[in-house]
């Protein structure tokens, strides 16, 4: 039988589907509607997948919406991006996920059983927000800022608060800052604030970098920067916790 993980995120909505291997990935737009987007997005993976409620064993939740659909169990993220990133690469021992509410930093074992972890869900500094939202006041996209800060000088920002920031942005364009050194800046910036959470739990070497932000080399880079640390970007980063809750759905559904 085949386990369904759906990750519901506060930006963007994930499911996976799982047999012992990936069978395959879809993601859409959380929206307004966490219930009706989680079940679009599950009903459309299994279309792509020629499959059938038949197939399904038991279907896993998990995000910060995981409660808002109907599906056989809830599981935290923290669980979830755990199994999936050890799944992704047995040599991780340490994971940061940087969502769009939040941020964490969790220490697993060789099983993919967490450890420790710690969490920034208090403010929007260091997460996807915080670079979303500098994205909009550069006018680009989150892409386009990740290969601007590749090429960029990293200009210090006095403070992490998105407000206080947003404000030392905007100095800086109207000073004439190329928009390169901001862009490097501001991944500085989510870099050290993810610093504490990583000393906080004594993070090991082998450090994977999963969530929404998996994918940017200019974050990767400002980590290693920061924590003087080789950062893996671990594949399908975006889907970790949706992998995750596809293999609990997919071991539970075979007990």
């Amino acid at each position: 039988m085949i386990g369904i993980g759906i990750d519901i995120g506060s930006s963007y909505t994930k499911a996976a589907a799982f047999d012992g291997h990936v069978l395959g990935l879809k993601y859409m737009r959380s929206g307004w509607n966490p219930k009706e987007t989680s079940a679009d997005c599950v009903r459309l993976l299994m279309e792509e997948q020629s499959l059938d409620r038949n197939d399904i064993g038991l279907a896993v939740s998990t995000g910060y919406g995981r409660d808002r659909g109907e599906f056989d169990m809830e599981v935290t993220e923290i669980t979830c991006h755990a199994r999936g990133a050890n799944y992704m690469d047995r040599d991780i021992r340490t994971v940061i996920d940087i969502g769009g509410q939040d941020s964490k930093v969790i220490s697993i074992d060789e099983g993919g059983n967490v450890k420790d972890f710690a969490m920034n869900d208090r403010c929007a500094a260091g997460t996807g927000r915080f670079i979303e939202v500098m994205a909009g006041i550069l006018d680009c996209g989150v892409k386009d800022l990740d290969a601007m800060a590749k090429v960029g000088q990293a200009v210090h920002f006095s403070s992490t608060c998105t407000v206080f920031a947003e404000s030392e942005v905007i100095n800086m364009i109207s000073k004439g800052t190329p928009r390169e050194d901001i862009a490097a800046g501001l991944f500085l910036s989510v870099a050290e604030k993810i610093n504490p959470m990583v000393k906080r739990i004594g993070a090991a070497r082998e450090i994977g970098l999963s969530g929404g932000l998996g994918f940017s080399s200019s974050l990767a880079g400002a980590l290693r920067r920061v924590l003087g640390a080789d950062i893996m970007s671990i594949r399908d980063s975006q889907y970790i916790g949706a992998i995750g809750a596809a293999i609990i759905a997919y071991e539970k559904g075979r007990q």
